[in-house]
């Protein structure tokens, strides 16, 4: 075995790689659905429901916010920069110093997230101040959960490492094991609490979840022999330009987040139930969005920082091309699919136990609301890579702070008139000019040209989805009324209704002409 890392493999196609992510990722999916699912039977919309997924949802929010996405944006094109120009013991050695600069400044965050849990409580959902049992809870499982901030940065960390060297499977097998630890604990650790306090065994579950997460990465990191060697790195040229970056990225990179932080906020305020119907909302919203568009990114950041590194601008702009492509395609039936059926969904998944009839008719709503943003959500996770992979945070700054300021104002609007579902509206409206705006900051400076075919790919886009949402919505009111049907009998019709739009979507695309080899990159 030698000393230095391991060459990076011969590049497979986008395409291949982006499947081995999304499938992946739709396996930690299906079984975050199965964990929403026992989590729903069991908490139902209570005031523990609430209290868990804002206490699951901060430490979260700073996850996304500095590991995977002002972290990982600035860390990959520096990394891949180093890898690019050969030299392997210089790239060991950025590894290292990053990760001791990171790991010792996730030990002083963890430290005062986790003394300072009443204040953040107050802060991030300040209407919680009206029950102090919701808010004792809250603030007794953001202790447990806040830690969870240090073992997935570093998790991140080692995935953004795993994915430069394109072993992109196991960072997207990861997540899995966070479900897996979850539905345990709701199973087998739940039933030992009281039953007003069984959602700390779910708080219990998330730090197991942190830990394990960690240690599967570790060994694929000492294959490589980049198993990190933590030494503190602040004056490292490398540690400084990746720190340069990350200052505005904390901002642009990870907007989507901010928002929704913004309307947990905002939710805390409404009704008992709103936090929880907007949670599962987005676990929805998240599934196109996670499988799909964070694949594509996931993919094309480490190709477009490279193709930068190599002053290849033509084929940086072909990669661009190909992933605004895949993700039209993927996102316009999606979004239409959640839109149509949206009771269907939610009524087969999560209305069962605790979780009403009314609970799925207000959670409809939302996601009716927030699937109009969903195509704007999925391009973003795109547009973003062709400025990060060019080492450019500043413009998706001055954006990214423009929507979020957008969502806050009309959030803010629509909230006391249309309650939760304005929220998600609100949500929406600024997905689509956080998106727009990336779009044309990408067309103005040269660096996407859009390729021959964009009309006809949207006429067959259009119409296929047509066909099936047409056919969708057509089968959902063959059946009884959901919820009131059984378990089995609701899983069998869905199951039927999605193959058969899946179907009709994918034939209807063949017979207007698309091929597989014009998906091939």
């Amino acid at each position: 075995m030698t000393d230095t890392p391991e060459q990076p493999p011969k590049k497979a196609g986008l395409l291949a790689s982006t499947a081995v992510v999304a499938t992946m990722t739709m396996l930690s999916r299906v079984l975050g659905l199965v964990r929403d699912v026992v989590i729903a039977r069991m908490l139902g919309a209570s005031a523990g429901a609430d209290a868990f997924f804002v206490a699951l949802k901060i430490p979260n929010f700073l996850r996304r916010l500095f590991a995977e996405g002002a972290f990982n944006q600035a860390f990959v094109p520096v990394l891949s920069e180093y890898r690019s120009n050969g030299s392997m013991a210089a790239t060991k050695l950025l590894v290292d110093r990053v990760a001791g600069t990171l790991g010792g400044t996730l030990v002083l965050v963890t430290l005062v997230g986790v003394l300072a849990a009443p204040a953040i409580i107050w802060v991030f959902a300040p209407g919680f101040g009206d029950d102090p049992q919701k808010r004792a809870l809250a603030v007794e499982m953001l202790r447990l959960t806040f830690p969870y901030l240090f073992f997935i940065a570093l998790t991140a960390f080692a995935g953004g490492i795993l994915n430069s060297w394109n072993r992109f499977a196991v960072p997207a097998f990861t997540p899995v094991l966070l479900n897996l630890s979850l539905i345990g604990c709701a199973l087998f650790l739940a039933p030992h609490f009281a039953e007003d306090r069984m959602a700390v065994a779910l708080a219990w579950g998330v730090l197991i979840a942190g830990v394990v997460q960690l240690l599967f990465q570790l060994p694929f990191l000492a294959r490589l022999n980049l198993m990190p060697i933590p030494r503190m790195g602040w004056r490292d040229p490398g540690v400084r330009k990746i720190m340069k970056l990350m200052a505005p990225a904390l901002f642009g990179a990870s907007v989507y987040q901010l928002n929704s932080l913004v309307n947990t906020i905002l939710a805390s305020m409404l009704e008992t139930g709103s936090v929880t119907w907007l949670y599962y909302t987005d676990r929805l919203i998240e599934l196109p969005l996670g499988i799909f568009a964070v694949a594509i990114g996931t993919v094309i950041l480490p190709s477009l920082s490279s193709k930068h590194a190599e002053a290849s601008p033509e084929a940086f702009s072909r990669t661009l091309d190909w992933a605004i492509r895949m993700v039209l395609l993927i996102g316009l039936p999606a979004a239409l699919a959640l839109f149509a059926l949206a009771e269907p969904l939610l009524s087969t998944l999560f209305q069962y136990g605790e979780f009403s009839a009314f609970d799925v008719t207000q959670t409809a709503a939302s996601l009716r609301a927030y699937s109009a943003g969903l195509l704007a959500a999925m391009l973003i996770k795109v547009l973003a890579p062709g400025f990060y992979a060019r080492q450019d945070t500043r413009t998706p700054v001055r954006i990214g702070v423009l929507a979020m300021l957008a969502n806050m104002l009309l959030g803010a609007l629509l909230v006391w008139e249309w309650r939760h579902v304005g929220l998600a509206s609100a949500m929406a409206l600024s997905a689509w000019l956080n998106a727009g705006l990336l779009y044309l900051g990408l067309r103005r400076s040269g660096v996407y040209q859009p390729l021959p075919g964009w009309a006809l790919q949207w006429l067959r886009m259009l119409l296929a989805g047509v066909a099936m949402v047409a056919a969708c919505y057509w089968l959902s009111l063959q059946t009884a009324v959901w919820n009131e049907a059984g378990v089995w009998p609701r899983v069998g019709w869905l199951s039927l209704i999605v193959v058969a739009g899946v179907a009709i979507y994918l034939s209807s695309l063949a017979v207007l002409g698309l091929r597989v080899r014009h998906l091939r990159r």
